[in-house]
């Protein structure tokens, strides 16, 4: 008898020895069976002799999945020849397929150490890298474990996740074990790739080789593996996936409507990513109610993009009508985010927004309403002409549905709102243009200026409808004149032109108060000398009408200030007058 025969003989008694113990015992020594029946198959290449403990390894899995499958993976963590058929054996049979991926699991999804214990107090920190490597032996094998199906959505997103976490952070335990196994050969030099062809082989042999070749074809493996774009990866293969299965987009939605739902900031990104890609996906099973429990926490989230996937995933909610009554608690948070220093965020808040103010059955309260008004002027003026056309529409149906104890106090907001509305008229597109009329007109109707209303439906001209303000709202005019000042100063040519056609007709109105009108004129003459030649030629119109309105207001006062030397006169030497010809006088100047 050899050497090796002889230690095959003592390892099978002691096993035998082990197995006849009592009940209690044996529990105890699962993971030394386990040890020495990976050292069996290890040290017999006979596949009838290795075959031989197959049903006792089968009912040991059966009764301990746990320490089973711990065990395998502390004794054998990169998966050598005999592990490998020991999780092939225990995988196949159907009394312990699904016990041993769900313990697997529970492994994969704890990156990089899972914590654990066995029955015999082993307390040892099992890899999660080393479940990868026993999945990645199981898919090899030419049948299909059936508990494969049943865990797939976990596995697949666990797998991810391991890709995401290793970009991000690799501990030297971890290093150290991907050598040791590099050393068998023929595996990538990272752990991360190799995880990614876990996945793909995942993919395959669950039916989705298509999916798997459209994220290959448009380099999304490539871009998983860099931390700073996995997100976009993980809403590649969820578009993918969205487009083959309603059934995997439930459970997948599912799952990590449950996993953001831990607040786990790691996994917060990517989840997000996948999730809000998942819920433009047709059909009722998707998690969208559960989604919006998420918004409240994840608003307020110091990942800027995580709380813009927030956002593009209310975007998709919002075109089902069903779900936008049910956002209504979100109203004053949306608010709030109009406030935000990120542009992006702002304008897909508005797109929101407009999609809930105008729904009739989400009510709003006086408060949001007077909120709403007051951050939504501002962005009248943005860069973006999508933001301007958002806010103004939205600042329109506040307007119409105000509700009644709120309406005196939101006049004020709706009159600061009037000026920049008609310059807005004239913006250079079209669309911002159109909406910022009808606005107008309901701001008119609003505040009950029907005068004002009709110049507009009728005579779109800057004069026409400043000179019918300042006469309807004339203790108004210091304000206007602020306003104005500001708007001469637009990027738009147009809305430049404007200005300076309303600081005529303003100056006109001011020219008994000098300062201010000495301020309307600078600004006019500066405008002479603008790049565009319209507001040119539209301050070099407007000129010589506020130098006539000086030389009127002169000559009048001069009038009026000889009249009332002339009542004075009268007054204290009323019957001297006679013989010094005044009387003539007078009547000539009452004349």
């Amino acid at each position: 008898m050899t050497e090796g025969q002889s230690y095959d003989a003592e390892a099978g008694a002691a096993l035998l020895d082990m197995l006849v113990e009592s009940e209690v015992s044996t529990l105890k020594q699962v993971p030394r069976i386990v040890r020495c029946i990976h050292q069996w198959f290890m040290t017999n290449t006979d596949e009838s002799v290795e075959h031989s403990l197959d049903n006792t390894l089968v009912e040991l899995t059966d009764a301990h999945p746990h320490d089973v499958v711990v065990a395998l993976l502390r004794c054998a963590p990169s998966c050598d020849r005999a592990a490998a058929a020991m999780w092939r054996m225990m995988v196949t049979t159907s009394m312990t397929t699904k016990k041993v991926f769900r313990e697997l699991l529970c492994v994969l999804e704890d990156w990089p150490l899972h914590s654990t214990s066995t029955c015999d107090g082993d307390q040892q920190d099992v890899l999660a890298l080393a479940a990868t490597r026993a999945l990645w032996e199981i898919l090899q094998m030419p049948r299909f474990p059936r508990g494969l199906k049943v865990y797939f959505p976990r596995l697949l997103l666990a797998l991810l996740f391991q890709v995401v976490y290793s970009t991000e952070q690799m501990p030297d335990e971890v290093d150290t074990f991907w050598r040791e196994c590099q050393e068998e050969g023929g595996l990538p030099t990272s752990p991360s790739r190799f995880i990614v062809l876990t996945v793909k082989a995942l993919l395959c042999r669950l039916g989705y080789r298509l999916v798997a070749f459209e994220v290959e074809r448009k380099r999304g493996w490539d871009t998983l593996l860099h931390a700073e774009t996995h997100h976009c990866a993980m809403g590649l293969l969820a578009r993918e996936i969205r487009v083959v299965s309603r059934h995997l987009n439930a459970s997948v939605a599912s799952y990590l409507v449950e996993l953001l739902s831990r607040n786990e900031p790691r996994c917060e990104l990517p989840a997000m990513a996948f999730l809000v890609e998942i819920l433009a996906s047709p059909g009722p099973n998707v998690r969208a109610e559960s989604f919006l429990q998420l918004v409240p926490r994840y608003l307020q989230s110091n990942c800027s993009m995580t709380r813009s996937l927030l956002l593009k995933g209310l975007n998709v909610i919002c075109d089902t009508p069903w779900m936008v009554p049910k956002m209504r608690f979100l109203v004053q948070r949306l608010t709030d985010l109009l406030q935000d220093a990120d542009m992006d965020m702002v304008r897909m808040t508005l797109s929101v927004l407009r999609k809930v103010v105008r729904d009739p059955s989400v009510p709003i309260s006086t408060p949001i309403a007077l909120q709403l008004a007051e951050r939504l002027q501002p962005l009248f003026d943005n860069e973006s002409w999508y933001v301007r056309q958002l806010s103004v529409s939205i600042f329109k149906k506040v307007i119409e549905r105000v509700a009644n104890d709120g309406k005196k106090l939101l006049k004020t907001l709706v009159h600061q709102s009037l000026l920049p509305l008609i310059f807005h008229v004239f913006d250079e597109n079209k669309a911002v243009a159109a909406t910022c009329r009808d606005t107008l007109l309901q701001a008119t109707a609003f505040l009950k200026k029907e005068k004002l209303r009709q110049v507009v439906l009728r005579d779109q001209q800057t004069e026409a409808m400043g000179e019918c303000l300042l006469v309807e709202c004339r203790s108004r005019a210091a304000e206007y004149l602020g306003q104005s000042l500001t708007y001469v100063q637009s990027p738009q040519d147009s809305i430049r032109e404007a200005a300076v056609a309303f600081l005529g007709v303003l100056g006109q109105h001011m020219r008994a108060q000098p300062e201010k009108f000495q301020l309307v004129y600078d600004a006019v003459q500066h405008a002479t000398k603008d790049s565009s030649p319209y507001v040119q030629r539209q301050a070099l119109h407007t000129l010589p009408l506020l130098r006539a309105a000086v030389a009127n207001g002169s000559s009048r006062s001069r009038l009026q200030e000889l009249q009332s030397q002339l009542r004075q006169a009268w007054r204290r030497r009323r019957p001297s007058l006679w013989g010094n010809g005044w009387l003539c006088c007078w009547g000539s100047a009452q004349d």
